[in-house]
């Protein structure tokens, strides 16, 4: 089945590259020009990943992300001429999967799709995280607790699953982050940190003090019962 593509982006001569090169490699492709054409065509053409620049006209991108993030479990790639560390975070907490600048290789755009899709390819039937009460849902992206059902990004989802597969275990955040395959955030593990505080916030109500992922200071993180 063909996969669909959103691009939220307005400057044309990229949204016209990115389609492109994805649709030479067999995605279909749609455009949006600004964050509130973005939002509708999101819930409107039900896209398997968005492409999303920062700087929008009427609506800027970390918005656009975090009310899209409330919505839907959809993988985001941000592409964006904001370079700073401190962009890159805010773009992770806010939700998004992976972050490319500009300028850009639109190859490397494509692998990177590739590669954040590849991920929902996998085993689609719910699991049990070894001995511990959690229970994955990789249809739905799902991490059902006792006390209810959490909505977790694809890569929140591959986060907890390795986490959860070993409890009790620390995991690094290089073991993380390759856990959570095809993020590959430039090798950027603390990436892995702001994927961890989101967890926290879903899980414990606490993104910096987690009762079940709890930091191994200097080490990594494990997750506890």
């Amino acid at each position: 089945m063909v996969k669909k593509i959103l691009i939220i982006e307005d400057e044309q001569q990229i949204v016209e590259i990115c389609r492109d090169y994805l649709q030479a490699d067999g995605f279909d492709v749609v455009s949006a020009t600004n964050g509130l054409q973005g939002l509708e065509m999101e819930r409107s053409s039900h896209p398997d990943l968005i492409v999303l620049d920062l700087m929008l006209p009427g609506m800027d991108g970390m918005e656009i992300c975090r009310l899209i993030r409330h919505e839907s479990p959809i993988p985001i790639i941000i592409l964006t001429a904001r370079h700073s560390e401190a962009d890159r975070l805010k773009g992770l907490e806010t939700g998004a999967d992976d972050y490319l600048t500009k300028p850009f290789s639109p190859r490397e755009l494509v692998a990177r799709v590739h590669s954040v899709l590849r991920r929902i390819k996998l085993d689609k039937m719910p699991e049990k995280a070894a001995d511990t009460y959690v229970q994955l849902d990789r249809d739905h992206f799902k991490a059902r607790l006792p006390w209810g059902d959490v909505s977790l990004t694809p890569t929140e989802f591959d986060i907890l699953a390795t986490l959860c597969s070993q409890p009790g275990q620390i995991f690094s955040r290089s073991e993380l982050l390759n856990a959570a395959r095809g993020v590959s955030f430039e090798s950027y593990e603390r990436a892995i940190d702001s994927h961890i505080r989101n967890l926290r916030r879903k899980i414990d109500h606490d993104e910096e003090n987690g009762r079940h992922i709890v930091t191994a200071h200097g080490l990594g993180y494990k997750f506890v019962e």
